[in-house]
């Protein structure tokens, strides 16, 4: 039987050195994104499956990269390869917009929002794969509600056994990422309490949960088989962890936002993944262990996370206590920093940081808007705008 008892270090395993003197060059981490986007009928907010006739609509290189998703309101946009944000930045704006067109043909509109607004009661409408029924039947009214939009960030890191040690020095960021990104509060008309609400959704799948501590590749291994031999997931694509490894491509995907109203905002959540990797790996290299965080806390502050966003509080894990949550962003980017300068996005990244310190995350944005007129109309306004926006910091 495996060994998979936790214990404050991280195995070496096949022979591999647990330190690596290497440098760390932050700019050559590699940087991909996935974002799902909701079909909206722009005259009410509510969504609409037409995911088939949209993706008939498609045209333009952008389109190869635009795929299904879970239901028929949905559609997801997976980047190229990018080391550097104003790239990848322009990549997001090339594909939210040719999927944007391909909607607006049919008389619809393209929102970058974490849950559906209006209409998504019950069992969604799933798309043909039958994956996705076969989800259906296994786990039920968990499918409930579901067809929410996630942000997923890929940083390369080739080594796994390299990566799965990033992985548990990320752990204590996971949360204050989630704050930053928050963009659900309202779902089936109404302001959730949550400014996450996506998050409390996902967290239905059994595997929905931040990162456990890793030893290994050999123990991630084995907590994977025995979920698939308990029947916590049905394949290896529902390993919801908010850090895992990728299976079909070299890299750490990070899973802990919603999708992002703008794509300035996906690419700055990016820049500051690629920034906590490469101080993660630096830390990894240099033989400094990972902070010792217990799960029932990390799942605490991942909670409070999704409650409050960034405006409200938030749970310091290293320290303990109750924070601002912009407290705890500033903390992140202080350690962040020194290889944020180097990169070259330190000055970017600060400025798209405080432009939405002045005007709000995006689900105090939704707020806002909801406050307006108290319908999912005028949401969806704001966020048809907002999903095609270039601006840049």
């Amino acid at each position: 039987m495996p060994d998979v008892t936790r214990e404050g270090r991280f195995d070496t395993v096949h022979g591999s050195s647990l330190v690596t003197r290497a440098p760390v060059d932050p700019a050559a981490l590699t940087l991909g994104v996935e974002e799902e986007f909701l079909l909206l009928d722009p005259g009410t907010g509510r969504v609409v499956p037409a995911a088939e006739d949209v993706y008939a609509r498609l045209a333009g290189p952008a389109a190869d990269r635009l795929v299904f998703e879970l239901t028929r309101f949905q559609l997801e946009s997976n980047s190229a390869v990018h080391t550097d944000l104003r790239a990848l930045h322009g990549d997001l704006v090339e594909s939210r917009r040719a999927a944007a067109r391909a909607a607006a043909d049919a008389g619809l509109g393209l929102a970058a929002c974490g849950t559906a607004l209006d209409g998504n009661l019950g069992v969604p409408p799933l798309s043909s794969c039958p994956r996705y029924h076969a989800m259906l039947r296994e786990f039920g009214a968990v499918m409930d509600g579901q067809g929410v939009c996630g942000c997923h960030v890929h940083v390369g890191l080739g080594d796994r056994e390299e990566a799965l040690r990033v992985s548990n020095h990320l752990r204590p960021w996971l949360p204050v990422l989630q704050a930053l990104t928050a963009n659900s509060p309202i779902a089936d008309g109404r302001d959730t309490g949550h400014a996450s609400w996506r998050a409390m959704v996902m967290g239905r799948w059994p595997s929905a949960e931040p990162p456990p501590y890793f030893r290994s590749s050999r123990h991630y291994e084995n907590l994977v088989a025995g979920m698939l031999t308990g029947g916590t997931i049905l394949d290896r694509g529902m390993i919801y962890w908010l850090a895992r490894l990728s299976d079909h491509v070299p890299t750490l995907e990070i899973r802990a936002a919603d999708v992002c109203p703008t794509a300035a905002e996906t690419a700055m959540l990016a820049g500051l993944v690629r920034g906590l990797a490469a101080t993660a790996l630096r830390d990894v290299r240099a033989g400094v262990p990972a902070p010792e965080v217990e799960d029932t806390l990390l799942r605490a502050a991942y909670w409070r996370a999704a409650h409050d966003g960034v405006e409200g509080e938030a749970y310091d894990l290293l320290a303990g206590a109750r924070v601002p949550g912009w407290h705890l962003v500033d903390r992140m980017l202080e350690h962040v920093r020194p290889m944020l300068e180097e990169n070259g996005d330190w000055a970017a990244l600060t400025l798209q940081l405080d432009h939405m310190r002045r005007y709000g995350s995006g689900a105090a944005r939704q707020r806002a808007a909801y406050a307006r007129g108290g319908r999912p109309r005028e949401v969806a306004e704001m966020l048809l705008a907002e999903t095609v926006s270039s601006r840049w910091a």
